[in-house]
């Protein structure tokens, strides 16, 4: 009966010491320098967003190899929920093409001056920007594509609202839009007053923001009588 505890005390025991040299040397290796990891960090790009329009995803993270203690090795890579992106600036969107990896590890110098920054890992990030514009463009409806049905008539002007729309973005993108866009009323054989929410045929792009996406078409309508024999 005494053998089980003696037995359960031994693997306590050896728990123990296990733990507590574990615990010496981690806090050994800690202490040391000269370690070197790859940290990743968040990146946020700084740009005219006024006047130019990035044609490509901008990057959101860096990668770096930085050395030093331990200590602040495992700070920097565990415990920072809370890090600071590094902002790098773009001064000249429309002649910049890539991100200067050797200006970028300077700025992240400046934030971990307990480190040493090796070098970026990406040599280069290709960056590209095109000046933003933007265009007004009236909206039309085809009334001669208006489908009225037999003995039924358009008695009064075609409404439409809006009657412009604005679109903004890259320059290459908003010049390729036309300089009218023409509504077509898809009803058939139409007998009733008409208003409706049409929308507005435009490509869909995530570059180009476009002030509305439908248009009310409202006019009314009327029957006409064939006059009486004579």
């Amino acid at each position: 009966m005494s053998e089980a505890p003696s037995g359960k005390n031994n693997i306590k025991t050896f728990l123990v010491c296990l733990l507590a040299a574990t615990f010496f040397w981690l806090m050994n290796v800690l202490n040391q320098d000269n370690y070197s990891i790859k940290l990743s960090y968040p990146l946020e790009i700084v740009y005219d967003n006024s006047a130019f329009v990035p044609l490509l995803p901008l990057p959101k993270r860096v990668s770096v190899n930085v050395s030093g203690n331990g200590w602040n090795l495992l700070r920097k890579s565990w415990l920072n929920f809370n890090a600071l992106p590094v902002v790098y600036k773009v001064n000249n969107p429309n002649k910049s093409s890539y991100i200067n990896s050797t200006t970028l590890t300077d700025q992240i110098t400046e934030l971990f001056p307990d480190l040493h920054v090796n070098y970026v890992i990406s040599d280069t990030f290709e960056l590209s920007f095109e000046r933003k514009i933007r265009r007004i463009i009236p909206i039309r409806v085809d009334s001669t594509g208006i489908n009225m049905g037999e003995g039924y008539v358009i008695s009064s002007i075609i409404n439409v609202s809006p009657s412009l729309i604005s679109i903004d973005g890259p320059l290459s993108l908003v010049k390729a839009y036309p300089d009218t866009i023409r509504i077509t009323v898809p009803t058939p054989k139409i007998q009733n007053n008409y208003d409706e929410s049409l929308p507005i045929p435009l490509p869909v792009s995530p570059l180009v923001e476009v002030s509305h996406r439908n248009v009310y078409v409202s006019f009314e309508v009327a029957q006409y009588l064939n006059s009486p024999p004579q």
